[in-house]
This record gives C-alpha cells, structure tokens and sequence, in this order.
C-alpha cells in the first residue's frame, strides 16, 4: 500500500508539473465530500475557515510527506501548500500541497448552468412491467445515488427498499420485503430513502406505517423505529447529521438533531393552506448547505424555501396554481437543489421535469413534458429524481414502474 501511495504521489506531482491549471476550491463542505469527477479526490477542511472554504485534492497522498503547520499561526513554510484538516494522515494540521489539487488532477463537477440533457433516458432499473421479481419494480417513489453509484429506490408498491448496483440487469432487497407489515423488519408503501454516511445506514420513510425507519446497510438486521406517529411524506439529513422529515397530515416540517426525543418545527406547523407560514400535503424536502429547507408543497402547486430560523417561506418555484405553463407546477412531489441554487423539481402529474432559479418568474423543461407515456422521451407520473457525479440526471418513473437515466451533455 506505501509503495502505492508514493507511485500515485509521484505521478501526481509530475502531472501537475506539466499541467499548469488552477486549483480547486469546495465551499461549504464536509470532510472527504465528493468534490470532483475523479471519485480519488475529495474535500479537505482548510484551518480557521470553519468548514466554509476547503481544498478539493487527492485523498491518498504519502502521509509521512506532509509536514505539520506552524502551531502558532497554522502557517506552512513550504510554497505553494495550505493547512488543512487530514485526520487519516494526522490528528493536527498538515501542510498540504496546492499541487495536488490541480483541476487536472481532481476535475471539477460540471457546470449546470450551461448543461442539458438527453431527452431520451435510458431505464436503468425495472422497466419490466410491474412486479416483485428482482428485475421488477412497482410505483418507484423515492431514489438516492451513493457514492459507488449504486441506485438506492423505495419500490413503494412492494413495500422494500432495492439496491440496484451501476450497470447491473436485477436489484436487492435492503429493507423490508414484498409483504406489507408493521413489524420493524416490514415496510408498509415506503416513499423516501436517504443515506446516513456517518452511521453506514439508510433512513426510511415508511409513510403507511406512519413512523421514520433506521436500517444499517452491513447487517440489514436489528432495524429501529426513529419517529412514530408521523405523515411522513419526505426524510433529508443537513451536513451535521440532523434529520428533516416532512408531515403530510400536520403539513409541517421537523427537525431532529442528534439524540433529540421530540422535533423542533423548521417549516409550516400552522395548519394547512397557502399562506407564507403553511404548507399543504407536502412530501419531499432538500436541505442545503446554509440549513435553508425546500419543500415540495405538493397541494399548493409550489415549492417553498424556508431559511434556517424563518417563521415564513418563500416560493421559489411554481405558485400559480395548477398547470402545464412554464410558470406553474401540478402536484410537485420531488426536488433536488445544487451547488449553483438550481431547484430540480419532479413535476408529477404535468409528466416532467423542470429547473428553475429562485428569482426565475418561469421554469424550463429539462426532460419529459411530451404527455404522460412509456416512450424514451416521456414520463409518467414521476415523483423523485437523484444526480450521480457526473451530473447525469435519475427519475422515478413510478406509472411506468422504471428509473430513467439521462446523460448530460454540454453543447
């Protein structure tokens, strides 16, 4: 393994020699976070920015190369390194060098303000009519791409949660099973799935069962009931850890941070309707880097921003009421936000998928939006959607029992 390291510092070095390009920077970001194409690279914590600026670099230098910052100012001697966190390699600061953080090296993820994608999707998983075989999905509502690419899906009409690996023809069952249920090994019409990376667990939304599951991924046994009780529509973790769960009955959102018995109201909690401090029947979530909730508020046509603290949202997109023009959603069910603010809304039953910006008075088709169908170039009924690393776009297809892929290409 040390003679590893020290081939692939080597190169690195020489590369970035040769390549003069600039270095990349990650904002907001955890320890180790994907920053990059190149799944070697990941986020280091630069000292005394707390968290808010980082170096994206290769994770695997040579340890012994790097040398501790100065203890006093956290300054590096050497030119052209930076003092980061690097706990794998040293409890204290190391001097890291800039050389290895070349975007030659670590590529950054693409830009998807000028980005499309194909319309034309390509099933990645299901796609064979509906069913319980392994090669068969029913009612997909809720996916999550890991970070080895794998599609984690809430087969919601099977009551199971299904892992299905890149490029592989079948999944596997990760929780639950074809049978509905109530016992903590039973899933009842699951609709969201999320990964917990600290703990290696995946959270379950297991909405007819009214409660929030835990599963951890190695045993697959011994799952825990988190919450009871509950309407559940959505489940999202911030960056800390802290859990964010969506109440369809209560039309609210809470908030439970580590080792909390009760939540903590983060968005809606008056009631239904469509006022600034209601929601109305809301299902998926997105927590951003600021703490800031997004909310498909389904049955208001609409999707919501509430920013940490704030006893009000704002729409961000939709809000028009019902429809199939530019300005206007029906039935939003699922959302994605990215780095650049761009909100990722799974348009149900318009049959679409739309972006938009938050200041945006319309949105723009991304795919889909060619009536309801089972064509490559249209959808049905989806209800969640997921990116991989590469910025290529997955949609619950739940009417046509299938997750569609479509390939980004930049023109």
């Amino acid at each position: 393994m040390t003679e590893i390291n020290i081939y692939c510092y080597v190169v690195f070095i020489l590369l970035s020699i040769t390549v003069q390009v600039k270095s990349q920077i990650c904002k907001n970001a955890a320890q180790y976070d994907r920053c990059s194409t190149n799944s070697a690279c990941g986020c280091f914590s630069r000292v005394g920015t707390n968290g808010d600026s980082g170096v994206c670099g290769f994770l695997w230098p040579t340890c012994s190369s790097l040398v501790p910052c100065n203890t006093s100012d956290n300054s590096c001697a050497q030119s052209n390194t930076v003092c980061v966190q690097h706990p794998r390699c040293h409890d204290l600061p190391l001097c890291y060098p800039v050389t290895m953080s070349k975007q030659n090296i670590c590529p950054p993820t693409i830009n998807k303000i000028n980005s499309k994608w194909k319309q034309h999707g390509i099933t990645v998983a299901g796609g064979n009519q509906y069913g319980d075989q392994s090669n068969q999905l029913n009612t997909p509502t809720g996916i999550y791409i890991d970070d080895n690419e794998a599609i984690l899906i809430a087969d919601t009409g099977n009551n199971r949660i299904v892992e299905w690996k890149y490029n592989s023809n079948s999944g596997e069952n990760i929780a639950g099973s074809n049978d509905d249920g109530d016992r903590p090994d039973r899933l009842f019409m699951p609709t969201d799935v999320t990964v917990d990376k600290q703990k290696n667990a995946i959270i379950i939304c297991d909405s007819e069962n009214a409660r929030v599951m835990r599963w951890f991924r190695q045993s697959q046994t011994n799952p825990q009931i988190l919450i009871s009780h509950i309407a559940c529509g959505g489940v999202a973790l911030d960056k800390d850890g802290s859990l964010y769960v969506s109440d369809k009955k209560r039309s609210e959102v809470k908030r439970w941070k580590q080792g909390d018995i009760d939540g903590t109201l983060v968005a809606g909690g008056s009631g239904e309707g469509n006022l600034p401090n209601q929601l109305q029947g809301p299902s998926k979530i997105f927590v951003d880097a600021d703490y800031s909730i997004y909310v498909a508020d389904t049955n208001n046509h609409r999707i919501t921003k509430w920013k940490k603290d704030a006893k009000e949202g704002i729409i961000v997109a939709g809000g028009n009421g019902q429809g199939d023009s530019l300005n206007q959603l029906f039935h939003p069910q699922g959302l994605i936000v990215d780095k650049l603010g761009q909100i990722f809304i799974a348009d149900t039953v318009n049959h679409r998928v739309m972006r938009w910006y938050e200041e945006d008075t319309n949105g723009s088709i991304v795919v889909g939006g060619n009536g309801k169908g089972k064509e490559p170039n249209q959808l049905h009924y989806p209800q969640d959607l997921s990116f991989d690393v590469q910025g290529n776009l997955y949609v619950a297809d739940s009417a046509n029992h299938r997750i569609q892929k479509y390939e980004l290409y930049i023109e």
